[in-house]
């Protein structure tokens, strides 16, 4: 089973991915976990570019694709081939919505990816005002990083909230950590 969890930056997919994957392992299930920039050479640039100055579209767009190539070569196809669940905090959903602030066709780029990365069993969607986003991540008088600005997040949840496939599931996040993972338990279910 492959699963994803999606959002804003501050919907609390961390912490979902980890309850998620503690309460599989108590099943007997093998449970890998992973996350989107990962730790690889182009997921690294891409989150150290998040702080020092975003790299150009065209360059950061070719990054994420790079990145997600090795992860899915290097990490989820492997782990799905030997009977494992895979999570991921933020997959190729993520690039549509904050790429597509920069100016990429979301479409365009779901088509592109899906050419190359296996699609979700399950794709969870966690919603959540950008108020309470911003607070959450703790932005101030506007000291966010350039992924965390309230036009950009605005523009990304507009994105999440075109998406329509069977295999999306709307949570609100506004809920308890404990309740929203009893709502995510029961899409499972």
């Amino acid at each position: 089973m492959f699963i994803v969890f999606e959002g804003i930056d501050g919907t609390g997919k961390s912490t979902q991915v980890n309850l998620l994957a503690d309460a599989l392992r108590q099943q007997g299930r093998e449970v890998v976990t992973s996350k989107e920039p990962t730790d690889g050479p182009h997921g690294t640039r891409l989150r150290q570019s998040a702080d020092t100055g975003r790299l150009s579209p065209q360059e950061e767009l070719d990054l994420f694709h790079l990145d997600r190539k090795e992860h899915i070569a290097s990490l989820i196809k492997p782990s799905l081939e030997r009977g494992a669940v895979v999570i991921l905090d933020r997959y190729f959903f993520s690039t549509m919505a904050y790429q597509g602030v920069r100016g990429f066709d979301p479409l365009e780029i779901r088509r592109i990816n899906e050419e190359f990365a296996p699609l979700p069993d399950h794709v969870f969607i966690l919603e959540l005002d950008l108020d309470t986003a911003l607070d959450r991540i703790g932005v101030r008088d506007g000291e966010a990083n350039q992924f965390e600005q309230r036009d950009s997040l605005q523009k990304c949840h507009e994105v999440f909230a075109a998406l329509d496939d069977d295999f999306i599931h709307r949570v609100d996040a506004g809920q308890t950590p404990e309740k929203v993972h009893e709502g995510v338990l029961s899409h499972l279910s």
